[in-house]
């Protein structure tokens, strides 16, 4: 069918009151219809994100519920041991992110599946954790993490509690395509709103769906409290420190502020953005990347002289931070941030004998190369994995099997770190528990954190980061942008800002290519991305967004000086968006 025709379906289907209204009210709007109706959101390794609304590319009941039948059958094909096992359904704050997880919740009842559905909002590290202390054969979070208000999404966790793999990806995907979306058949259960499910650990829906909630959180944060490093530091300085948190209305407030409190450190809370707010009314986008995001937070550090501002998105599983400084509060990078963290957690393990000799750190291809020269420093091993979270959660069971390696941290430029293996993806929370004993540490020992990343770079070199995303937009967004990545890959480009390039990582073919033209295999799992090595050391690399249509332009560089570091890499930013 066509995607008038498509339309037509849904227009005569049994629709949610809004979801009619709005098909509705674009009859006669072909371009609207085109927009919702002539693909599908497409369902990746990271799961699926897109736009609330009607239609077959956007998030809905009837998209969720589909998505939900084709797990439902992977889980089904895995046989009545997997079934039994369940799935653990976590949700935030965002739009409807209850409705679609009760939604998900019934399709797998309906299917003889077992659920954990969560008495509330929690974090995606939360999320993982539970998949593996239940011993869940899978696991879903309905969240769209920093996107806009006006998105939503649905990532699908495998046993381990990491992002479901590619291999296992594709068979759900295989079901799903075979999944008619107005045929998916859920459970009468009564729970309609949140409230049905709130405070009530340990009570069924239905002979399926199981309410988690107070017991999972108490195992959370016994687990992540064996992660600290520096008990007597904070207990000599935790009454001196005063902190700001935001949650930025999102699922980070309750596990973030009991595990500060845990640790008795002063925090204040930003009331502003305390509570759940779907529209994110006091942010332009609830994006701890984005500068504004800790805007209410620095003015109220600035009023209570606080020493550093955390912020959390509404999945909990980022997190951005500002520190205190005598020119006010500087913005800290992910890539600054994790490689603080990173230091911090090989000197204390250093400093109290408990570094393994095969201890290694991960991190992903895009992430600064300042972490590589802090790990070598300690005798760590790194590893470089392609950009998603579940690469990292995947080195982590390779080497619980194999045993080659210990991992110690893991995090990715955008501003998500993991310490532990209690969880197998990003965590906020313990990236602000670990960092808020970082600032107790160093103040014990009469320094601060700007003094502390100053010393890295005096070591290693001033580094900086740029990134910049160009978006696509239309039905045929996805289509341009991979329009685009062939163009590129098509120039064979052999310098940036008169930058020669040493080798190109074509991880589409998993070709690494040379200038002479000598070829080399490449291990890593392919993907659409395009790494540029540079002779003067850095790189640059464009990739397409797992989530969204937007291409990615990331460039890391050091130099000598940070003004020098800062220029030469906004002149190559600038180049290499002008090759698209």
């Amino acid at each position: 069918m066509d995607y008038k025709q498509i339309y037509l379906q849904w227009l005569s289907a049994s629709l949610p009151p809004e979801l009619a209204a709005e098909l509705a009210a674009i009859k006669n709007d072909d371009g609207a219809i085109k927009d919702r109706f002539f693909g599908e959101l497409e369902f990746r390794t990271a799961g699926m994100r897109g736009i609330l609304g009607a239609g077959t590319a956007r998030m809905n009941y009837i998209t969720v519920n589909r998505a939900t039948k084709g797990l439902a059958d992977y889980i089904v094909s895995l046989g009545a041991e997997a079934m039994l096992q369940g799935v653990v359904i976590a949700y935030d704050t965002r739009r409807y992110s209850f409705e679609f997880a009760l939604s998900a919740a019934k399709v797998l009842s309906y299917n003889g599946i077992k659920v954990y559905l969560f008495d509330d909002v929690r974090p995606v590290p939360m999320g993982s954790f539970a998949v593996r202390h239940l011993k869940a054969a899978a696991g879903i979070i309905i969240t769209a993490s920093h996107n806009p208000k006006e998105y939503n999404g649905y990532k699908v966790y495998g046993a381990d509690g990491a992002q479901m793999g590619i291999e296992a990806t594709e068979e759900v995907v295989g079901y799903i395509s075979k999944t008619d979306a107005f045929a998916v058949k859920t459970a009468p259960v009564q729970a309609t709103t949140l409230s049905d499910v709130k405070g009530k650990d340990g009570q069924k829906l239905d002979e399926n769906i199981n309410i988690i909630g107070k017991r999972i959180d108490d195992a959370y944060f016994n687990e992540i409290s064996k992660l600290a490093l520096s008990p007597d530091e904070v207990k000599a300085a935790g009454h001196r420190i005063k902190i700001v948190y935001t949650p930025l209305h999102g699922s980070g407030y309750m596990p973030v502020t009991a595990i500060l409190k845990k640790m008795d450190i002063d925090v204040t809370v930003v009331e502003a953005q305390k509570n759940p707010d779907y529209d994110f009314s006091t942010v332009s986008a609830p994006n701890p990347e984005q500068p504004d995001a800790l805007k209410l937070g620095i003015e109220l550090a600035g009023r209570i002289d606080a020493d550093a501002v955390i912020g959390t998105d509404p999945d909990g599983d980022r997190m951005g931070v500002a520190i205190r400084t005598a020119d006010g509060y500087t913005l800290l990078t992910g890539n600054q941030t994790g490689a603080l963290l990173l230091d911090y957690i090989l000197l204390r393990k250093k400093e109290t004998g408990t570094l393994p000799v095969n201890a290694a750190a991960v991190k992903t291809i895009v992430t600064t190369e300042l972490a590589a020269c802090v790990a070598r420093f300690y005798g760590c091993a790194i590893v470089d994995v392609l950009t998603g979270f579940k690469f990292i959660g995947e080195k982590i069971k390779e080497w619980e099997s194999s045993g080659e390696y210990s991992f110690i941290f893991g995090y990715e430029e955008s501003y998500g770190y993991l310490c532990g293996t209690h969880a197998r993806d990003k965590d906020a929370v313990v990236a602000a528990m670990l960092f808020s004993e970082m600032l107790c540490y160093y103040r014990c020992k009469n320094t601060d954190l700007l003094s502390k990343l100053n010393g890295l770079y005096w070591q290693f070199g001033c580094f900086s980061e740029k990134n910049i995303s160009v978006s696509y937009s239309g039905a045929d967004a996805m289509r341009q942008m991979s329009d685009t990545m062939s163009r590129l890959r098509s120039r064979g480009v052999r310098e940036f800002a008169k930058t020669a390039v040493s080798f190109t990582d074509d991880y589409d073919t998993r070709i690494r290519t040379y200038p002479s033209g000598e070829q080399q295999p490449i291990t890593l799992p392919k993907s659409d991305v395009l790494y540029y090595s540079l002779k003067s050391g850095g790189f640059i690399c464009v990739r397409p967004s797992g989530t969204e249509p937007k291409l990615k332009i990331y460039v890391s560089v050091s130099k000598p000086t940070q003004a020098e570091a800062d220029a030469y890499a906004e002149a190559l930013l600038s180049f290499a968006k002008g090759l698209l």
